[in-house]
């Protein structure tokens, strides 16, 4: 079999396995913040997060190209990457809902740039929206990390459609 092919095979199983054989990675869970113009506040939930690079300090998500809260994210100059904390599950469910306001009786602090950083998360990551790439039914958004802190604590981790803490291997 020659390993020089200028595409890809077509894939040689359906959807649902493709999902479930991404359930069995573990990601950690964030909340991801930034402004819409009228600056009211925006968060959605993310396990999309990657390190890239640490000089220059570089991160990376993802968001689908369907989700309306695309342009306000491509658009705006910053936003702020939040770690969840192992005790963050149900702030994890939250910001993954269509509800109207989801900030409402969330404690946070603004970031250098006006955005939230949320009270009690492992870690946080002020970004400039360095850039964007479209790949296919997602955008993956690469930062440039101004600002950051940590409060190392147990992380909330997302595996096999359920959350639970990390925990240190025996």
């Amino acid at each position: 079999m020659s390993l020089q092919s200028s595409s890809a095979g077509p894939p040689e199983f359906d959807s649902r396995q493709f999902r479930d054989a991404l359930s069995q990675f573990a990601t950690g869970v964030t909340i991801i913040t930034t402004r819409l113009p009228d600056g009211t506040f925006l968060g959605l939930t993310a396990s999309s997060f990657n390190s890239v690079s640490l000089d220059p300090p570089l991160v990376l998500w993802s968001l689908a190209q369907k989700a309306n809260s695309l342009p306000v994210f491509t658009g705006n100059s910053h936003y702020v990457i939040n770690i969840l904390s192992g005790k963050q599950a149900a702030l994890a469910e939250r910001f993954a809902k269509r509800i109207e306001n989801r900030f409402e009786g969330v404690e946070f602090e603004l970031s250098h740039t006006g955005l939230p950083i949320l009270k009690g998360v492992a870690a946080w990551f002020e970004c400039h929206n360095r850039s964007r790439y479209p790949e296919g039914d997602h955008v993956i958004f690469v930062g440039e990390v101004e600002r950051c802190d940590v409060t190392p604590q147990p992380a909330l981790v997302f595996h096999n459609g359920k959350f639970s803490a990390t925990t240190p291997a025996k």
